[in-house]
């Protein structure tokens, strides 16, 4: 007897297969069976949902989070969950939760930390996801290590890359990582400290990860003028340690050359066919977000939040940050303030969603002051402050859509509209990624196909993290499925509202139990940390 059948839905099963009328049964915590339609009957359940009208799927897997620390605070992922995302990946950009030298540590490394949350406290890796485990969680997670907090436990906030012998004790702490459970290693190398690192700092790193056969996924150096320099930074790391490389959310921001994403291919088909292993994802959005703080130069970025606010105050500082000729966007050295908008802020919350056109404005300032000033008020939330950009061109978007390896990601954090963390955000379409995809690019533009779209949101990114018995609907998976309306799936985030759950998903499962029934969220948080994996693919 089964525990659930999902009855009539068009099963599209994760391969890139075409759709076919069927049905889903479940026992426990595993798919039993994928039918066709009607081959199940006669056979008992202790419940049935017609699903006649909607489309059955994997659960969604996002392959590139920064949710290390929102789910400690609230597991519930409930942004998440409400547009179909069953699991997880933590760990990205170079940034993660451990390991830590100290639980003071914790807040200073922990992305979109909040010290209204009630936690245990960790050290080392191992410690950080067995707190996790012991979390109720609304989605399975899978957590890299990030280059920068190992950086960090070792050099602390010190302006170098490390030497020879700093090198080798951060090898090793990431070798402990995996060996307690990271499912790969991560950079961020337009972020501080990653930006201090080069290659032969990191590719000692990448060994290890290597060794394991994880990933190691990388925010490039830089996207914009010398985006050729940052992926064959990229792709010269991967050849020299064999590691699998992942290149983050890879499109080219503003101020790349128009051909810079058609080169960026053509340099990895080159590199493959030299036998690197290389993989990437995109953001389905023209919006590009990032840290307010990221702005700033890696020197002025330096020491504690309290140093950092006092180079905001100093006009010396003030005007040395302003003449910065290569700051992180480019977009801010062309004025383009109108394309630029307030996405989170603690003191600054009235205007959030503005463009800063408009706050220079309402402030009688240029905007780049504006931006200062902001992040100078937030204070000690000055890391928590946000801002999105129109950096991206669609059509490169498309065109990385349009590659088989191509997978989708949200780049954000799993959060929700009440609680502890309903005045966090992790980006404009934080609360609606997966579903603008869906509403988008497959239904609207038909950029790709219904079963092509859903791929990439299920079995490519389980195939290249190694995630063995997920992201397909087959008999012996685990039961994580989404649910939903192919013709009503919607996004529901604004600039000014970013905290409108998605429309069209009718039911999710998450490890066999039901986490959305007609459309509402229940009570259930059955997700798992994940550590028993390999990457491939």
């Amino acid at each position: 007897m089964f525990d659930l059948v999902l009855k009539g839905g068009t099963i599209v099963d994760g391969t890139g297969q075409d759709g076919y009328l069927g049905d889903v049964a479940v026992t426990g915590e595993t798919i039993s069976a994928v039918l066709p339609a009607g081959e199940l009957t006669g056979q008992k359940s202790a419940q049935e949902i017609d699903v006649s009208g909607l489309v059955v799927a994997p659960g969604f897997i996002d392959m590139h989070t920064h949710s290390d620390f929102t789910l400690i605070a609230d597991g519930r992922a409930e942004s998440q969950v409400h547009q179909g995302v069953t699991t997880e990946v933590i760990g990205q950009c170079g940034i993660s939760c451990a390991p830590v030298n100290s639980p003071g540590d914790i807040s200073r490394v922990a992305p979109w930390y909040t010290d209204q949350a009630k936690h245990d406290t960790w050290l080392g890796f191992g410690d950080y996801l067995d707190v996790l485990d012991r979390t109720e969680l609304g989605v399975n997670v899978m957590a890299f290590v990030g280059h920068g907090t190992v950086h960090r436990a070792v050099l602390g906030d010190q302006l170098h890359p490390g030497e020879a012998e700093d090198v080798t004790e951060m090898a090793r702490l990431v070798d402990q990582c995996m060996d307690e459970g990271a499912g790969g290693f991560s950079s961020g190398l337009e972020y501080f400290p990653g930006s201090l690192a080069s290659p032969e700092h990191l590719v000692p790193m990448c060994e290890v990860a290597a060794k394991y056969k994880r990933l190691y996924a990388t925010h490039v150096r830089n996207r914009d003028t010398h985006y050729d320099l940052g992926f064959a930074e990229a792709i010269a790391t991967a050849r020299q340690s064999g590691s699998k490389l992942q290149i983050s959310h890879i499109q080219p921001k503003f101020g790349a050359p128009d051909y810079a994403m058609d080169h960026t291919l053509e340099m990895i088909d080159l590199a493959r066919r030299h036998d690197v292993d290389i993989a990437f994802d995109v953001i389905p959005h023209d919006w590009n977000h990032t840290l307010m703080a990221a702005i700033l130069p890696k020197w002025a970025q330096a020491g504690s939040v309290d140093d950092v606010l006092a180079r905001l105050a100093d006009p010396e500082s003030r005007a040395r940050i302003k003449a910065n000729p290569q700051p992180m966007w480019l977009i801010v050295n062309a004025e383009k303030w109108s394309d630029i908008v307030l996405l989170n802020a603690t003191v600054n919350k009235d205007i959030v969603g503005a463009d800063f056109a408009e706050i220079g404005r309402m402030r009688n300032c240029h905007p780049y002051d504006a931006v200062l000033d902001i992040l100078m008020e937030e204070g000690e939330n000055l890391m928590a402050c946000m801002w999105s950009s129109k950096s991206f061109r669609n059509s490169d978007v498309e065109l990385c859509l349009e590659q088989p390896e191509c997978a989708v990601i949200s780049d954000t954090v799993a959060i929700a509209n009440e609680g502890v963390l309903k005045d966090h955000i992790g980006s404009l379409s934080g609360y609606g990624w997966a579903a603008r995809f869906l509403q988008y690019y497959v239904r609207d533009k038909s950029t790709l196909s219904l079963e092509q779209g859903v791929a990439k949101l299920t079995s490519i990114p389980a195939n290249r993290l190694g995630l063995k018995n997920r992201g397909v609907l087959a008999a012996g998976q685990q039961a994580d499925i989404c649910v939903f309306d192919q013709v009503n799936i919607a996004s529901n985030a604004t600039a000014k509202h970013p905290r409108r759950y998605a429309s069209g998903i009718a039911h999710v499962l998450v490890n066999g139990a039901l986490a959305m029934r007609n459309g509402l969220r229940t009570s259930s948080n059955s997700g798992q940390v994940l550590r028993d994996f390999s990457a491939s693919g």
